[in-house]
């Protein structure tokens, strides 16, 4: 599924116009986003857990040449399924 079925299968779940299910959905993912980039974290019950997850510098090698070189630090996102996610899978 992406962005524009998602919109689609809100708007007809919710009986909203697919552009007030558009304003909606991204409106969610902006909160998300800036809740992350705050250094925050996004608990929904039921469905899971957004967090930032915090990756120390560490030295590698250049694949091609073998040469060492030094990989920076970095955050990347991070979901964690909740138990009624996981219970609606299975």
């Amino acid at each position: 599924m992406n962005k524009s079925e998602l919109i689609g299968a809100v708007a007809e779940g919710a009986g909203l116009t697919k552009a007030d299910a558009g304003k909606a959905v991204d409106a969610l993912f902006d909160a998300v986003t800036a809740t992350l980039k705050a250094g925050g974290e996004v608990r929904i019950t039921g469905f899971g857990n957004f967090s930032v997850a915090h990756r120390a510098a560490s030295q590698g090698r250049n694949p091609r040449t073998g040469e060492p070189m030094q990989i920076p630090a970095s955050k990347s996102p991070k979901f964690k399924a909740g138990k009624g996610l996981k219970d609606a899978i299975n």
